[in-house]
């Protein structure tokens, strides 16, 4: 089973520099989509149901802004859509499939980088969504949750640690809140587990040359739990084509989905 997730920073952006055509060659089973920034009336039928693929979405309220998405080979036997938090869901920042045993979750938390009161949003984010967190981990399914979680974890997760140690996405309360998720509730993070020693960047700022020289963040994810994180075989990020400043994250797990 091989899933992806990409923050497309605007489907229609993306689209247009060919990510639905490469989806549809990259074998994928289930792909997240992060940072929609369309509503359904934007939505042509290429982007709903790409051929091969069922397509669901979570769109935010706001124009031009946030919203998730996922494309699935199979119906999923449920979609669950928004975490039944007002405030957040009016942003579109959270879509689940259930297929068979597994629930697959595409997720955009938010950035904190614009402001002050944005990055007060996203520590209430992370405060109010722990719940979920623990009900997932504790519901008896498997579960991979997709997605940018604007947060790099550790000092190999971005080039420029040092130089980053007081910005929003490398803030040592965010990085105690992840590795809280991982040790405390005990999500996986196929990457990292993987891949110890490779940086594995999925996103580069758009000033200066970051992604020519390389200077990347990683922030999107696919966090698990135990017994199918266990079953993550092999990792990649395919940058040949930029479709957005973040590039896709491939995992493949050794699942049968549907089972």
């Amino acid at each position: 089973m091989r899933i992806v997730s990409a923050n497309l920073n605007g489907i229609r952006s993306a689209t247009s520099k060919g990510f639905l055509d490469w989806m549809q060659g990259s074998g994928a089973d289930v792909v997240c989509l992060q940072e929609l920034k369309a509503q359904a009336a934007d939505m042509t039928p290429a982007f709903l149901a790409p051929d091969g693929y069922h397509g669901f979405f979570h769109y935010a309220e706001k124009k031009g802004y946030s919203g998730v998405g996922i494309y699935s080979r199979q119906q999923p036997d449920q979609v669950i859509t928004g975490l039944g938090i007002p405030d957040f869901d009016a942003e579109g920042r959270y879509l689940q499939v259930d297929i068979g045993k597994l629930s697959v979750i595409s997720l955009y938390l938010p950035s904190g980088s614009s402001s002050e009161e944005r990055q007060a949003v996203k520590f209430d984010f992370m405060d109010r969504f722990w719940p979920t967190l623990e009900r997932l981990m504790n519901e008896g399914r498997e579960v991979i949750i997709c997605g940018d979680w604007n947060i790099a974890h550790h000092e190999i997760d971005l080039k420029n640690w040092k130089g980053n140690l007081k910005n929003s996405g490398f803030l040592p309360e965010e990085r105690a809140w992840m590795t809280k998720v991982q040790n405390e509730l005990g999500w996986v993070d196929t990457w990292r587990t993987l891949y110890p020693d490779v940086p594995g960047y999925t996103w580069w700022s758009n000033r200066g040359q970051a992604y020519a020289k390389d200077v990347g963040w990683r922030i999107d994810y696919q966090l698990a739990t135990p017994a199918i994180g266990k079953l993550a075989t092999s990792s990649s990020i395919y940058k040949e084509i930029k479709f957005s400043d973040h590039a896709p994250l491939i995992v493949d797990y050794d699942w049968v989905l549907g089972s």
